[in-house]
């Protein structure tokens, strides 16, 4: 079942990015993978910083904010900034 919610939470957190960063979202499969390294890159920023999610809506918190930075760095990368 923690693979189940870990997959839903990241496709929430894709979707949410994609949203946030007008309209980059990468569809169903490529969504659920940005929120997955989001969520990865988000927990990563979140300890540098000394924050620790508790909950599910804190892990959906920091996947999104984690995806929205993903997202941003491959739009620099790409040159659609």
């Amino acid at each position: 079942m923690g693979l189940i919610w870990f997959l839903l939470i990241g496709l929430l957190a894709g979707f949410l990015a994609g949203k946030i960063m007008k309209g980059r979202g990468f569809g169903l499969l490529g969504n659920i993978i940005v929120g997955i390294i989001g969520a990865v890159l988000g927990g990563f920023l979140f300890r540098i910083i000394g924050l620790q999610e508790t909950s599910l809506l804190g892990s959906l918190a920091t996947a999104t904010v984690g995806a929205v930075v993903l997202l941003f760095l491959i739009g620099i990368i790409s040159g659609k900034r």
